[in-house]
């Protein structure tokens, strides 16, 4: 299999770049796998505070590999479909193969920041989408092109979408298909911070969140992902419930004494 994404780990951050520079980081199948053992691998790491994904070249992801239509064309399933039970099995948890591609990185231990220039089409605007922070050129090309193919959108950014931007902007975008820019992406909400150099961007916030306590802030994102869905009183809860797990800690400790010393948190991981 060829190389597919790079993970380079320096000072607590792991620099995450998709390297299929030849192909505008098309999503094959090669490309949905890589996915998702990259993300199975950062998790497991428990030396990475934070993520930087972005595309090497011209472009984030350009989307879907074009031979996967063509295989369409001719009545094939997707290589992405399930083997067998079709894309309803699941078989990641709550997710399928093409779902797990996104949701993995939207699950993951840890923050991840999007760097994303060029363009983010279809199947790489949902993978854009798994990232918590999104840090996107003014200039680069945005669709929720799945119409264009016949489809729906389905690597889980339906889940995703929802909690960023009002519904009848979601569904003119995806009845229409048509190209937003950054610009746009950001009044409606699919994205963070507009930068004229998304990369060095969000390798800076990275750095930043790292230095912080990998604990407050890996605690922080399993609340906002555990609550997302709940009702005010279960979201009061679960907020009071992690608090607990955290208060008196060894980093949160190290937190307090850190800020009332004025120096950095020498925390452990």
């Amino acid at each position: 299999m060829s190389e597919r994404i790079t993970i380079k780990v320096e000072d607590g951050v792991a620099d995450v770049r998709l390297v299929r520079e030849d192909k505008m980081n098309a999503l094959d199948d090669a490309m949905f796998a890589r996915l998702i053992s990259a993300a199975e691998e950062i998790n497991a790491d428990t030396s990475i505070r934070c993520v930087v994904m972005s595309g090497l070249g011209r472009a984030f992801c350009a989307g879907l590999d074009m031979g996967n239509f063509a295989k369409m064309a001719d009545g094939k399933r997707s290589e992405n479909s399930v083997a067998g039970g079709g894309l309803a099995e699941r078989t990641y948890g709550i997710a399928n193969r093409a779902q797990q591609a996104v949701w993995g990185w939207r699950s993951l231990r840890v923050p991840v920041i999007a760097a994303v220039h060029g363009v983010a089409l279809g199947g790489g605007f949902q993978v854009m989408l798994g990232a918590d922070i999104r840090i996107v050129h003014p200039d680069t090309k945005l669709s929720i092109l799945e119409v264009k193919w016949g489809l729906v959108p389905d690597m889980s950014s339906t889940a995703i979408m929802r909690r960023l931007v009002r519904e009848d902007i979601i569904r003119e975008l995806t009845y229409t298909g048509r190209m937003f820019s950054g610009v746009e992406g950001k009044e409606y909400g699919f994205v963070t911070h507009l930068s004229e150099t998304p990369y060095e961007d969000a390798m800076a916030l990275a750095r930043e969140i790292a230095s912080k306590s990998p604990s407050a802030v890996q605690t922080a994102k399993k609340l906002y992902n555990h609550i997302a869905d709940k009702d005010d009183g279960e979201a009061l809860l679960t907020e009071s419930v992690l608090q607990d797990e955290l208060m008196g800690s060894k980093n949160q400790i190290e937190a307090v004494m850190a800020g009332l010393q004025k120096r950095a948190g020498n925390f452990v991981d």
